[in-house]
């Protein structure tokens, strides 16, 4: 690996932040000495990519950095974690001669046509059929993520990032509308990452397991739950009761999840005008055998006239361990970003 081709990405979300290295030169895209460490054991994350780099000896010259939070700004702030800093500061910190900021879920966007068909796992569609675009690209992990590449293999192709998971929640049924309407309560809007996202999933399952029935009048009695201070359930708790079996309120739980997602990537496909979508994130690739049993696929489709539109567009799961820094890799090759 030479010295002016070794290059820094990192892939920041609101829980967790992932380093590697790559070398610019190679003709492949690889990633070497990948790394994940806590956002909870650093004040900042310059702190966590000094860490990185101390721990490897490195001294690239370029990087990517793809961070949960829009980045067209010199002043960036991400939206699950109270890190703020300043792009060129940083830059001028690390000593790089170059520095992208690109959105976390706009680089798994770019990971996508570097994917081996192996790193994908099919829901719907032919699992061998080239990837078409437009692409929707849209993840629960302790965000939602949504994003598009749009493009060809033959064309080449594009990531266009987005905040689409801070669209408005569209509740349909009454257990969405109790959630929806406790949720708001809490936090004054029920955007869709509420629902799609790890603490959601917690969130869900203190609804339908009846802390709805606290109301934001009541004075609770010490130690009662309230319904601002509910007593969550961790998110793997929950999958893993849910999958175990016996525990109905967990299945309950995951299965609303499942139709919710399935409702969201139904809407990001009309809206984008997709003709794959791909889900990521941290969460769904825990459970998909759930997934493919749940409501997802009749929720996907449940668009009224447009659903013969969406029966013929392929779904498929990401199951690579980093496609963050993939494509951080892969964006920072493309030298018109």
């Amino acid at each position: 690996m030479g010295e002016n081709s070794l290059a820094l990405v990192g892939d920041i979300g609101g829980t967790n932040a992932r380093f590697a290295l790559t070398d610019l030169a190679s003709p492949r895209v690889e990633l070497q000495q990948a790394q994940s460490l806590r956002n909870a054991d650093f004040a900042s994350m310059q702190h966590a990519v000094e860490h990185y780099l101390a721990s490897t000896g490195a001294k690239p010259a370029r990087a990517a950095l793809a961070v949960a939070c829009p980045v067209g700004s010199d002043e960036i702030r991400l939206t699950n974690r109270a890190w703020s800093f300043s792009r060129s500061e940083l830059q001028a910190r690390l000593d790089l001669y170059e520095l992208r900021m690109i959105n976390d879920f706009g680089a798994v966007a770019w990971a996508i046509p570097t994917l081996d068909r192996e790193h994908l796992t099919t829901l719907h569609g032919d699992p061998v059929a080239p990837l078409r675009g437009p692409i929707t690209v849209l993840g629960p992990g302790t965000g939602l993520g949504v994003a598009l590449l749009i493009g060809s293999r033959k064309h080449g192709w594009r990531a266009v990032e987005t905040e689409g998971g801070h669209v408005s929640f569209a509740p349909i049924g009454d257990e969405e509308r109790a959630i929806a309407q406790w949720l708001t309560a809490k936090h004054g809007r029920t955007s869709t990452e509420r629902m799609l996202c790890g603490t959601g999933l917690s969130e869900i399952d203190v609804v339908l397991r009846g802390a709805s029935a606290v109301q934001p009048s009541h004075v609770p009695a010490p130690g009662e739950t309230s319904l601002l201070n509910p007593q969550l359930r961790e998110p793997p708790e929950i999958v893993a009761a849910a999958l175990e079996g016996h525990d109905l309120a967990a299945r309950r739980t995951l299965a609303r999840f499942c139709a919710v997602l399935g409702s969201v990537a139904g809407d990001c496909a009309l809206v984008h005008g997709a003709h794959t979508v791909v889900i990521a994130g941290g969460i769904v690739p825990r459970f998909i055998p759930f997934l493919r049993s749940s409501a997802f696929r009749e929720r996907f489709l449940a668009k009224g006239r447009m659903a013969t539109l969406l029966e013929s567009v392929p779904i498929h799961v990401i199951n690579h361990p980093n496609p963050g820094l993939l494509g951080a890799a892969t964006a920072l090759r493309a030298s018109d970003l």
